[in-house]
């Protein structure tokens, strides 16, 4: 450029730019074909998707979402320059749709991985990915809230989700979204359809954990009792008679055999209202409470049976 030209540059401009430039070796297009239900198809056809992935170890392994490459038979990863590589599956966690893969490969550039705590709404950040197929994709936009709770497609509760405007589409799941020094903060997972400029990102300190946990043990371990529950209003007068803290629980609607909830004798229709003295007035909160730490260990569910106040004893299951 003459010197004497203006820069056509602007410092937004400039800050997508280098941004961009410092992850764009380590985003990858993950082709995946998966294993069509045998009630659908009796041939065993398979069908193929893609969505998008990063590098985050010099050895090879990659992050992704759990719903991009669940159920595959198999996988590719193409790189920006058209390299392919197979990648096998090292682990999956359908819970915070988060998943990792590994392929081998030589020379490879890990990105930066950012602290998700500095986040500041208003920031800039930008989403890299390959939606509908087109590699490379880059879309920037602001940090429009933070701490958002999300439903993975298991249902289960993602706390602390990333809110942006920076657009997503099919095909964009599983790719980084970073900030304007190119560091991953947030690992693209969904939209809101069909809302325009709604989208979230699992943030990089909850995927540092759980990839540790995929890497270690192929899987991330949760405690489990063994009901389909469902959050309900009690009734004023046992929130006041019992001088409740919370005035919703969790509905027992079905209860396993030869579940920790059997064991326990917990039934159709109690209410749970707390666990370890925990309050619980919904089934999310319930749900987050069952951490690997209660695997095992005995611990103590409080109920409401028809309008009597009651504690049980329950000794919680390895979620399968």
């Amino acid at each position: 450029m003459n010197q004497n030209e203006p820069n056509m540059l602007d410092d937004y401009s400039r800050a997508v730019i280098g941004a961009v430039e410092k992850v764009s070796q380590s985003v990858v297009k993950i082709d995946v074909h998966k294993k069509i239900n045998e009630k659908q198809n009796i041939n065993g056809q398979e069908i193929g998707s893609s969505g998008s992935g990063f590098i985050f170890t010099p050895d090879g392994f990659i992050l992704t979402n759990s719903h991009v490459v669940q159920n595959a038979a198999e996988i590719g990863v193409v790189f920006p320059d058209g390299h392919n590589f197979q990648a096998s599956i090292i682990g999956d966690d359908p819970g915070t749709d988060l998943a990792v893969v590994r392929i081998d490969a030589p020379d490879l550039i890990p990105v930066v991985l950012g602290d998700s705590q500095k986040i500041k709404v208003g920031q800039l950040v930008i989403a890299v990915g390959n939606p509908y197929g087109f590699q490379c994709t880059v879309t920037a936009g602001v940090v429009s809230a933070l701490g958002r709770t999300l439903h993975s497609y298991t249902g289960r509760l993602l706390e602390n989700v990333i809110q942006t405007d920076a657009a997503l589409n099919p095909g964009s799941s599983g790719g980084p979204l970073i900030n304007s020094n190119g560091e991953v903060i947030g690992v693209n997972t969904a939209m809101i359809l069909p809302a325009q400029g709604i989208c979230f990102a699992t943030d990089i300190n909850t995927a540092k954990i759980i990839t540790a946990q995929l890497i270690k043990e192929g899987r991330v371990r949760r405690s489990y009792i063994g009901i389909a529950g469902q959050t309900v209003a009690l009734h004023k007068r046992i929130v006041r008679y019992y001088n409740l803290s919370a005035e919703k629980g969790v509905l027992i609607v079905s209860v396993e055999k030869n579940s920790a909830a059997e064991r326990a004798g917990l039934m159709i229709c109690d209410i749970i209202i707390a666990f370890n003295e925990q309050v619980i007035s919904g089934i999310d909160n319930l749900q987050s409470l069952l951490t690997e730490k209660l695997i095992g260990l005995k611990s103590k569910i409080s109920i409401i049976r028809y309008t009597k106040k009651m504690t049980v004893a329950i000794i919680p299951d390895e979620s399968k």
